[in-house]
């Protein structure tokens, strides 16, 4: 075996490590959740967008490999971005709950291409999933691969982040937490100022959730 071989076989054994680490969903009863719990600080750094001073704060729970999540991002996202968070009206954090190995490498690669740029790694949230289809096959590794070329990582980044046990750990423990102590066990899941709401939400129930905090703002 040559060294591209052993490091792409290395990094394949390394998402099928990363599901077996993750915690199994238990299921959750919806919860009211206050603002200090569902702003603890996320171990691998918050990704966001928007006025932190914003008088709707939005957060998305998703997984990479979800067709929900995706049509979300694709019909949704566009929106809500230029009318809501570069208006100064919607701050909008994004946080990884992966629900398989696959989805949970296309979150590392993110975290590894953005590094702490929030820009960067939405740029990279939102070509996965436009691409979702591309990639979200039996043989993963090679349309990662050109994905995160495409994003500034070689092959040895590549391989590298993938077998990134910071990463692992990080989002272990995010997806847990979300899950035991949020009520989180699908995807996406968005808390609107703490408002939990379940489901691929539209520009009009996004809308009808945001309008009492906009006019009270």
């Amino acid at each position: 075996m040559n060294r591209r071989e052993f490091c792409q076989t290395t990094a394949g054994l390394a998402l099928t490590a990363v599901f077996a680490s993750l915690m199994p969903l238990g299921r959750t009863l919806a919860q009211t959740v206050g603002a200090a719990e569902l702003m603890q600080p996320n171990p691998l750094g918050e990704m966001a967008l928007g006025d932190a001073k914003a008088p709707v704060t939005i957060i998305e729970y998703a997984s990479m490999t979800c067709p929900h999540c995706a049509h979300f991002a694709a019909t949704t996202w566009p929106t809500l971005k230029k009318d809501y968070v570069d208006k100064g009206k919607v701050r909008f954090i994004f946080r990884e709950f992966p629900l398989d190995p696959l989805a949970a490498a296309g979150f590392m690669l993110a975290r590894c291409a953005a590094k702490d740029d929030s820009e960067k790694y939405f740029v990279m949230i939102d070509t996965l999933f436009a691409q979702q289809k591309t990639w979200v096959v039996q043989q993963p590794l090679a349309p990662l691969k050109v994905i995160a070329k495409q994003a500034g990582l070689n092959e040895d980044q590549f391989n590298e982040c993938l077998t990134n046990q910071k990463l692992v750990d990080g989002l272990e423990a995010l997806r847990g937490r979300a899950a035991e102590k949020l009520g989180v066990n699908s995807t996406p899941t968005f808390f609107i100022n703490g408002e939990k709401k379940a489901g691929d939400l539209s520009m009009e129930e996004l809308t009808k959730a945001m309008e009492p905090y906009l006019k009270a703002g």
